[in-house]
């Protein structure tokens, strides 16, 4: 299936779509397929939209066939990687609706449907024009066709059991050949893994791509073993900064905080790099969109739970375990406390959420459910800021995801991957395109 996306040199064919099985199959395929309930952490996902993100790898030089042999080991590697995540490859399912005609359940059904390979090429698009520092923005249209299944709620995914209509996968990779670089976007169905569950896919398949079998500990590495300048994706307006620079920000608002509490709690606490980088973005969003110094402004945070509640591990899960906190001040305060007060109250927020009351937060969930969504962390005045944990360096590896996460009686119960495994004759089994 070929289609273009974009306009002039900057436009992006799609050059073949196909469906990716998992590589060995489940042995609990040729039964029936697995049911698996979600919990509260993963149903509150559902009006959110996708998790995307991507990484740039080396371009093979002066081999005019090399990028296909590319995209084929690539996706070769993507059918082993689903295979060690198989629920990926599965559908949420919506079951019987309650006497109250209002409530029903979702339910991720490992039926083995599979995960969408995107082949794609845009030979008028470089690397710097998506990973450099300059220019700071990128056109918007160019970043949706980079990635796979762009746009789509969580929800959109559902469909009613026993439904024959094939919805959209739950996961989708598009491989987009640039002039000079490879462009690998991944996009992962929020209900069903965090950024935690999201990057540990990655690794994994990076690892089964360099290695050609077992995968490794680690953090995300080159694909094809040589030297890879690994770029994230710029969003369509971005404000990168350097290693050095966040440096400088954490020494400063470190400084800032320690001045100021001198004698108290505060002057042995450390401000972590993330925590003064978002206190300078907060700052900054509030001067440049000049708030009057009573606006009131909100900074939604997004707090990984695991190794913090009983049953659930701090490694080798998928699935979701995140909760949010919010921190409110005024435009005034944020500018008059400077960067060291606004990372101290970040700080202070995210310590704050321990066992208790992030078990508390998921009970009250459950007595009254909230389905919130991006647009609604919006208010009129464009005045909340929200961020997620979906960055690599927050998240820990392990060598494969079948650890089962025990239920713990106060903490939600949770599902895993594990599930025996049967070699499967031939190469990965693929389809035609998807019917949406």
């Amino acid at each position: 299936m070929q289609g273009s996306t974009g306009n002039g040199v900057g436009g992006v064919l799609a050059i073949s779509r196909r469906v990716v099985f998992p590589e060995p199959p489940p042995l609990q395929l040729s039964v029936a397929p697995e049911t698996i309930h979600l919990t509260a952490w993963d149903l509150r996902m559902l009006k959110f939209q996708y998790i995307q993100h991507a990484v740039l790898l080396p371009k093979p030089k002066h081999q005019p066939a090399a990028g296909l042999a590319v995209v084929d080991h690539l996706a070769s590697a993507f059918a082993r990687a689903v295979g060690r995540f198989h629920p990926f490859a599965g559908r949420l399912v919506l079951g019987e609706i309650g006497a109250d005609g209002v409530t029903a359940t979702v339910s991720l059904r490992c039926t083995g449907e599979g995960a969408e390979f995107v082949h794609a090429a845009a030979p008028g698009v470089t690397a710097a024009d998506i990973a450099s520092a300059a220019p700071l923005c990128v056109p918007r249209e160019l970043v949706s066709s980079l990635f796979p299944l762009n746009g789509l709620l969580n929800a959109d995914a559902v469909s009613p059991d026993g439904d024959c209509q094939r919805r959209a996968p739950l996961l989708a990779a598009q491989v987009t050949e640039l002039a000079d670089a490879v462009f690998v976007a991944v996009s992962l169905n929020h209900a069903v893994g965090d950024g935690a569950a999201f990057w540990h896919f990655v690794n994994t398949w990076s690892d089964l791509s360099r290695s050609g079998g077992a995968a490794r500990n680690g953090r995300r590495q080159c694909w094809s073993g040589g030297p890879t300048p690994a770029a994230p994706c710029r969003s369509p307006c971005s404000s990168p900064r350097s290693s050095t620079t966040v440096k400088k920000l954490k020494s400063r608002a470190n400084a800032e905080v320690h001045d100021a509490g001198a004698g108290t709690a505060a002057a042995t606490a450390t401000v972590s790099s993330l925590q003064a980088l978002l206190a300078h973005l907060w700052r900054s969003v509030c001067r440049a969109r000049r708030l009057e110094p009573p606006q009131e402004t909100n900074f939604l945070l997004s707090v990984g739970c695991r190794g913090k509640v009983t049953g659930v591990p701090a490694t080798g899960d998928v699935g979701n375990a995140v909760v949010g906190c919010r921190v409110t001040l005024t435009a005034g305060e944020v500018q008059a406390k400077g960067l060291g007060g606004t990372a101290w109250l970040l700080n202070r927020a995210v310590a704050a959420l321990d066992e208790p009351s992030m078990v508390s937060e998921c009970l009250a969930w459950m007595r009254e459910q909230r389905f919130p969504s991006t647009a609604s962390a919006r208010t009129q005045n464009g005045v909340n800021m929200f961020t997620g944990s979906h960055g690599p360096r927050s998240t820990r590896w392990t060598a494969s995801p079948r650890s089962t996460r025990a239920a713990a009686a106060v903490a939600p119960s949770r599902w895993s991957c594990a599930s025996p495994r049967k070699p499967w004759p031939g190469s990965s089994r693929m389809k035609s395109s998807w019917t949406r």
